[in-house]
């Protein structure tokens, strides 16, 4: 089997004004929280999101673990809608010491270059710093903070550090190769 190197940076946000948001795109582009926890509509967003840039950590989880996940306090998912259809997310997670999490962020392949990733960065980055006024016995939010890595998207990294995102660490790591997973089997990557 073969391996790759993949670089992987952590990037943070230490305070609120930290935060650079991106014009809002044309058109009818609205920014919901999914406030059912639904493992059947999260996993699409994963699979649909991630099926072209690798993501698979959790394309072998079970319903109940989705549930489980779904469900802890503090866990919330942000969806950006095109005229109604689902874009892309973003879903954030309470951490300890009033830190949140970006955990994930993207847009569907056929989305993307229409500047809706910006939007919904920016969108998602505001509702990590005040997670708290929506969740009974977290502290305010001090830290947000997300990695991105190589094998993601090629404008990711620029819009992170658009947002005002700073770097505090980096990684190379060798990893096996993988096959690219698609959001199902067989379907047509853009």
């Amino acid at each position: 089997m073969t391996s790759i190197a993949v670089t992987t940076w952590s990037l943070e946000q230490t305070a609120p004004t930290d935060l650079l948001p991106a014009v809002a795109p044309d058109g009818d582009v609205r920014v919901v929280r999914s406030e059912v926890p639904s493992p059947e509509f999260s996993r699409f967003l994963y699979a649909s999101v991630g099926g072209d840039i690798l993501w698979t950590d959790r394309l072998g989880w079970p319903y109940a673990r989705w549930v489980e996940h779904l469900e802890r306090p503090g866990v919330e998912t942000w969806v950006a809608y095109d005229r109604g259809t689902p874009a892309g997310y973003v879903e954030l997670e309470a951490q300890d010491d009033a830190v949140v999490e970006i955990v994930y962020f993207g847009l569907l392949p056929s989305f993307r270059g229409r500047r809706i990733g910006g939007h919904l960065l920016s969108y998602g980055t505001a509702r990590a710093w005040d997670l708290a006024d929506r969740w009974a016995g977290l502290a305010p939010t001090k830290r947000v903070w997300l990695h991105t890595c190589s094998k993601d998207g090629e404008h990711a990294m620029d819009n992170y550090l658009r947002r005002g995102f700073k770097l505090f660490d980096t990684k190379v790591e060798e990893e096996a190769e993988a096959a690219v997973p698609g959001p199902w089997p067989g379907a047509f990557l853009v």
